[in-house]
Formats: structure tokens, C-alpha cells, sequence
């Protein structure tokens, strides 16, 4: 599913971070989000494609779409 000009109530963008960083700040940024809200992400780590996977396997969190293109990585996730 690709969902790049779908709607979405908050972005993040964890750029140029690490492992375990993106999860860690994503996780935070959904703790300040209402239930249903939908999660923009954008990362440059080449694990965080099996990263956000295994995170909303964990956690119950929906993810809507996953993409990558030039190295850039793109998640819509929808909090529990």
C-alpha cells in the first residue's frame, strides 16, 4: 500500500539517525498521540525497514505502508 499523498496527523522525521534512535523517538511521539491517529516517518537507517516492522508487530501499532526510494525511508503508522 502506498500511501505518500494520503493524509496524516503528525510527521517525523529521525533522518540521519541509528538503531535504535528512530524507534525510540517514534515510540515517544506516539505516547503524545490519540488512539487512530496516523504517523508520518521518514529515516535514512537501512534497518529501520525491518525495525518498524518488528516495532508495530510488538506493539500493536498498524503500519499502513512502508517505502524506500534513493536511500530515504518512508512509514505510515497508526497508533493502537
Amino acid at each position: 500500500m502506498n500511501l505518500d499523498n494520503e493524509s496524516f496527523d503528525k510527521e517525523l522525521d529521525v533522518r540521519g539517525l541509528v538503531c535504535p534512535l528512530p524507534i525510540l523517538r517514534t515510540k515517544k511521539f506516539l505516547s503524545e498521540m490519540a488512539h487512530g491517529q496516523v504517523l508520518k516517518i521518514m529515516a535514512t537507517d537501512p534497518g529501520a525497514m525491518i525495525d518498524f516492522q518488528v516495532f508495530a508487530d510488538q506493539t500493536g501499532h498498524e503500519l499502513l505502508s512502508s517505502s524506500e526510494a534513493t536511500g530515504e525511508y518512508l512509514f505510515y503508522l497508526k497508533k493502537r
